[in-house]
């Protein structure tokens, strides 16, 4: 009997529910830092506890093997996908706009487009050399919109290197998939990347200077949601992502982001759970973000293998 519901549907809304948790997280870790938490420590927690849920719910599978010959893809994954990524965003979120931050991420599909051409041999058109022109364009526009080079100009940058990093993350894990289940997948991944972690040296000394009995309940509330809901649930969600569509498929539900971070930055507003972003968004942003979106939606054309 066909299934009603089959496996890429399942992928695509999984995708779908990825980046509208992340495009709430946008707004509400930015009232978390750094007023409470510092980006390093906040890393920690997040990387700490995600990789804990993890392991929980391995725990119940009987297999807990990867063949000798994947150890360096799953270290690189844990080193780009994790690691480097989380440190860039939360740095990068901590001095910038939380609405630049949902845009510039936006730009990550262009990037995947380009790292698949390079790694997986996927064909890159004269329509997608023209749509990683204008995304280019409109992402740099948008990093250069300060007055001068600013700390929020440097957080601009710190979430480029970000999308990057998650771009090379998404091509390094495809090949994974095809052998092991995602839950396995992820768990290694987030074990070596909580270990590269520890190698940083201001987590461990933030920590320790880390007044957590002053931090009220409300914000423990948005780094649960953060641990839980941006962490746990999207890593494993994007693993199945991975699991039934290509790596250039499974970014371009990044154009879905910025749309969602202007509409929570409203909604959380109305309903009074986060400061005021909304003086971040700009006529200007708006016409460099729908360059993004045009950029990003040519450049994602006729991938090859896409399903």
């Amino acid at each position: 009997m066909k299934k009603i519901f089959p496996p890429i549907l399942w992928a695509h809304m999984a995708l779908f529910t990825v980046n509208m948790l992340y495009g709430a997280s946008h707004i509400l870790a930015k009232g978390v830092m750094p007023a409470y938490l510092t980006p390093s420590v906040f890393i920690l927690l997040r990387v700490f506890g995600a990789t804990m849920l993890f392991w929980i719910i391995l725990s119940f599978s009987r297999n807990f093997s990867i063949e000798r010959k994947d150890w360096i893809r799953l270290i690189a994954c844990g080193l780009f996908g994790v690691t480097i990524n989380q440190l860039f965003f939360f740095h990068g979120l901590n001095l910038s706009s939380s609405v630049n931050s949902g845009i510039i991420m936006a730009f990550n599909p262009i990037l995947v487009v380009i790292l698949s051409a390079l790694m997986l041999k996927e064909k890159i058109t004269l329509i997608r050399l023209i749509g990683i022109f204008i995304g280019g364009t409109g992402a740099i526009l948008l990093t250069l919109t300060g007055k001068s080079i600013s700390e929020k100009s440097l957080g601009d940058i710190y979430l480029l290197i970000n999308s990057f990093s998650y771009a090379i993350y998404l091509i390094l894990a495809k090949p994974l998939m095809k052998k092991y289940s995602p839950i396995l997948v992820i768990t290694w991944i987030f074990t070596t990347g909580l270990g590269f972690l520890f190698l940083y040296p201001p987590v461990l000394a933030e920590f320790s200077t880390t007044n957590f009995t002053a931090i009220p309940f409300d914000i423990w509330v948005k780094v649960t949601y953060v641990v839980v809901g941006v962490t746990f649930l999207t890593y494993l969600l994007t693993m199945f992502g991975l699991k039934h569509l290509s790596p250039s498929v499974s970014s371009s539900y990044i154009y879905f982001q910025p749309i969602m971070v202007i509409g929570f930055a409203y909604l959380f507003l109305y309903i009074g759970i986060a400061d005021d972003y909304t003086s971040s968004i700009t006529f200007q942003k708006i016409i460099y973000m729908l360059l993004i979106f045009l950029g990003v939606y040519l450049s994602s054309r006729n991938v090859k293998n896409s399903f």
